[in-house]
C-alpha cells in the first residue's frame, strides 16, 4: 500500500532533481521512492549480516589445533 509523504527541500535541489528525473524518463517521486527503497534494503541486509556475524562469534571458531597444555606450564612464576 502506498502512502504520500511531504518533503521540504532546497529549491535548487528540486530543480536539479526534476532535470535528472526528466533525463531518466521518470518522476521525482518515483526516483526518490526507488532511492529510499534501496537504502532500506541495504540497511536490512546489513542488519541480517550483523546478526549472522554475531551468532558466529557466539558459536566460536575451531582453528584446527588441540590445546593440551595449561597456562601454568607456559609461564614460570
Amino acid at each position: 500500500m502506498k502512502q504520500n509523504i511531504t518533503l521540504s527541500l532546497e529549491k535548487e535541489i528540486i530543480k536539479k532533481g526534476k532535470v535528472i528525473a526528466a533525463q531518466k524518463e521518470t518522476s521525482v517521486s518515483k526516483m526518490l521512492g526507488d532511492l529510499l527503497g534501496q537504502l532500506v534494503e541495504k540497511e536490512d541486509q546489513y542488519e541480517a549480516a550483523k546478526r549472522s556475524a554475531l551468532q558466529s562469534l557466539k558459536k566460536g571458531f575451531h582453528l584446527g589445533c588441540h590445546i593440551n597444555w595449561k597456562r601454568e606450564d607456559l609461564y614460570e612464576r
